[in-house]
């Protein structure tokens, strides 16, 4: 057999070409599905049995369990689901997998997609250029179906001819003929490749190749898409290396899920063979899988049109090999969900100190589905609102705390700190929604992304605001300036009506996608009280000023704390100006939004 370097490459093509078209298929039924895929994760309950058929369905649509259970690794990351819920997400999601097999299974030999893929691809790049998005989403599934089928053909067009080198067909059957080590070396195999190419579906199409040529026996088949199952763990474990340690845990018990899946079916490893061979053959009627091995070592052409029928029967019972391993081990583990807790505790014990500061929800490893990053993001962003509300309150508990006190530069310190945290949370999270916008995204969710880089902008700006208050404070004790009651009292207010404003701010970043025009003009409306009352000081403080009611130094330093709390209102209501354009961008093109415009301060920004 005379294999170069130059075929090596081209199979290493066919494969790479088969992973291209699995990615454009799921990013186009990601856009596709679009917001609703957002919706699909809102259904994540503590039901365990309802977070198994979410992480079906997710798995299913992505086509991808290790994109899926990495997602769920992130939410994990300090608390937007529990640990336990999180298992029974990723033991759907290890069923969902099979989803993409199956579509290789029913279509690669029973129906030869080869004749029409071109035209099937003539059909599909010019909805690409299509105005509207749902035919453009469309088109792209379309192309990453026929790519996936067309890297599969070829994987199959370059894989060496074993028939025609008896060393290397001796060779290899000396690792086939070692009874239940050659299942335990072909499952090491399986899991292998998949470390190596992150895809259980890339190692199932090539399992499947060999198995159709004849070249491994359906049991042996079966053993490498086993310990493909475990190789997909790697991909939750390493996006879990930045997270947390309940991250840690989701990603173990993703993949000692898989782990302790294939011990007990290895420990009964041909009844449970004998069992699929039973259903497809006995079953449903579609032939033995085993007959195509034994056809090629009878001396039959494997890729002649013969054993089409034997190739299906192969394929169906692989497929389901893998299913139904995947379905009995939910089964089983379903019930161990608590205990399968507590092991995981026990295996990764929790830091007892506070951990460091860290990005909660997202982190930069795990960009696998656009369209569900920004949900996370969005996520960050309340938690990146909840901190610059806590500064507010430290803010207001450092003006009435004595300058130079211990108590005070404790305080103070707090301040500073979170004004490094903001810029730090502005920073990462503003780098990350820039790298969701370089992936697939529809039209709407770019719109989305950039009213979310608009709020953190001005999150950061409060943070800032917050810290400028808290150094005018220092400032006005080092010129030895005292304010009065009437100070402290107009102050107090001003913090307060601010206060109120970050309130109703929170409120709507919480639930962004459900905000009515009614929520906004409120805040609309409490910004007016808090510039009115800003005028109110200013106008009083020059009378007050020039009655002797305070030193002018003392009043300088209060309009600056005024006009600083005022401004820090200024950056509230550019928030919800920001959401007010978030809402109106992501209203349906058949049913826009109609509301007239709710800030008339926001138009004339505009036009300056």
């Amino acid at each position: 057999m005379d294999y170069s370097l130059v075929d090596l490459l081209a199979l290493l093509g066919a494969v790479c070409l088969f992973l291209y078209g699995m990615k454009i298929m799921s990013e186009g039924l990601q856009k596709t599905a679009g917001k609703r895929l957002r919706s699909i994760l809102a259904w994540m309950t503590k039901n365990r049995f309802l977070a198994i058929v979410t992480g079906v369905i997710i798995t299913a649509l992505i086509q991808s369990s290790s994109a899926s259970v990495s997602m769920v690794v992130s939410f994990v990351n300090a608390g937007l689901m529990p640990l336990e819920q999180s298992l029974a997400v990723s033991f759907g999601a290890a069923l969902g997998t099979t989803f993409t097999e199956w579509i290789i299974a029913i279509f690669g030999f029973k129906v030869k997609l080869s004749a029409f893929l071109l035209p099937l691809l003539a059909f599909a790049v010019p909805m690409l250029f299509i105005k509207r998005n749902n035919y453009k989403n469309i088109g792209e599934l379309l192309i990453g179906f026929v790519f996936l089928f067309m890297g599969l053909d070829a994987i199959s067009a370059n894989v060496p001819d074993l028939s025609k080198s008896p060393d290397v067909f001796a060779w290899l059957k000396q690792f086939t003929s070692m009874g239940f080590l050659s299942i335990l070396i072909f499952t090491l195999a399986g899991w292998v490749i998949t470390m190596v190419i992150q895809s259980s579906a890339a190692t199932f199409a090539i399992v499947l190749i060999m198995a159709a040529k004849g070249w491994i026996s359906f049991d042996i088949g079966c053993a490498m898409v086993l310990g493909a199952s475990i190789g997909t763990s790697i991909t939750p474990l390493l996006a879990s290396l930045g997270g947390n340690t309940e991250a840690k845990k989701a990603a173990l018990g993703h993949a000692l899920f898989n782990l302790f899946g294939a011990v007990w079916v290895l420990l009964i490893f041909h009844p449970f063979v004998s069992m699929v061979t039973w259903v497809v053959k006995d079953l449903f009627g579609l032939g033995d899988p085993l007959a195509l091995y034994n056809s090629v070592k009878a001396g039959a052409n494997a890729d002649g049109n013969g054993l089409v029928q034997e190739q299906v029967a192969m394929s169906i019972g692989m497929t389901m090999f893998h299913t139904l391993f995947k379905f009995f081990n939910l089964l089983i583990m379903i019930w161990f969900t608590k205990l399968y807790t507590k092991l995981l505790n026990v295996l990764i014990k929790s830091k007892n100190k506070e951990e460091e500061f860290q990005l909660k929800y997202i982190q930069g490893g795990l960009l696998s589905a656009s369209e569900l990053n920004i949900a996370q993001a969005e996520r960050e962003i309340v938690v990146f609102a909840e901190r610059v509300e806590r500064m507010l309150g430290m803010v207001k508990e450092l003006v009435h705390t004595k300058t130079g006190t211990p108590e005070f530069n404790k305080i103070f310190s707090r301040v500073e700190k979170y004004e490094d945290i903001t810029d730090r949370m502005e920073f990462e999270i503003g780098s990350y929604l820039n790298k969701v916008l370089d992936g697939k995204l529809s039209s709407k969710a770019k719109k989305r992304v950039s009213g979310l880089l608009s709020i953190i902008s001005e999150l950061e700006s409060i943070g800032d605001s917050c810290n400028n208050i808290a150094k005018a404070l220092v400032r006005k004790e080092e010129a030895d300036a005292h304010f009065n009651e009437y100070n402290y009292k107009n102050i107090d207010e001003m913090l307060k009506m601010v206060s109120e404003a970050m309130t109703n701010m929170l409120t709507l970043l919480i639930d962004i996608d459900n905000v009515t025009p009614e929520d906004l003009m409120r805040n609309y409306d409490k910004e007016r009280e808090i510039n009115n009352f800003r005028n109110l000081c200013r106008t009083e403080n020059i009378e007050n000023v020039n009655q002797h009611k305070y030193p002018y130094k003392a009043g300088i330093f209060y309009m600056d704390i005024v006009c600083e709390t005022e401004k820090l209102g200024d950056f509230i209501v550019n928030v919800i100006d920001a959401i007010e354009d978030l809402m109106r961008s992501q209203a349906p093109d058949s049913n826009p939004l109609d509301i007239g415009e709710l800030n008339p301060e926001k138009t004339a920004k505009v036009s300056v």
